[in-house]
């Protein structure tokens, strides 16, 4: 399957509508990323579903996480992420151990396969942002990633308040 290419345009004037012009911006960046990730999915596995990459990154960054703070850090049902994990698993990704503290639980973690081919892509995506990006300065990409990590809190957080 081809990438969907997409024709550069100007930018909206966001002076006229900054609220509109975001929609616009992050609908497009979401498209974009989507089919991002499905590649860097595949590179993981090719049997590797895109949804389940930020499950990945999630248990590299947190080793020993249960499948309960999965479903509430993501913020879907524990059945969905019961399914996701038991197909990490199949695939060698990630291994799953009785909780000490609590036998009912299980603590979840990257195999050193699931390591390795986690780091592996990830390292790639992150050299890929370095040559894209490679005209800006360093303080915008830095100024880029501390406002879109401020976006996503902040709409987290309007997000429960309103459920």
């Amino acid at each position: 399957m081809v990438p969907p290419t997409d024709t550069p345009q100007s930018p909206p004037d966001p002076s006229s509508d900054p609220f509109g012009a975001l929609e616009r911006e992050l609908r497009l960046l979401v498209r974009r990323a989507q089919s991002a990730a499905a590649q860097t999915a595949r590179r993981v596995h090719p049997e590797l579903e895109a949804s389940a990459y930020p499950l990945l990154a999630h248990i590299d960054s947190n080793p020993g996480t249960r499948g309960s703070d999965l479903a509430a850090h993501f913020g879907v049902g524990r059945a969905t992420v019961s399914r996701q994990l038991s197909r990490l698993e199949q695939l060698g990704l990630i291994q799953r151990e009785v909780d000490p503290d609590d036998t009912r639980g299980q603590l979840i973690t990257l195999t050193q396969e699931g390591q390795n081919r986690f780091a592996e892509a990830r390292d790639g995506r992150v050299e890929a942002f370095r040559h894209a990006l490679a005209e800006w300065d360093e303080a915008d990409v830095a100024q880029l990633a501390s406002l879109l990590h401020r976006y996503s809190e902040d709409f987290v957080r309007w997000r429960d308040s309103h459920q």
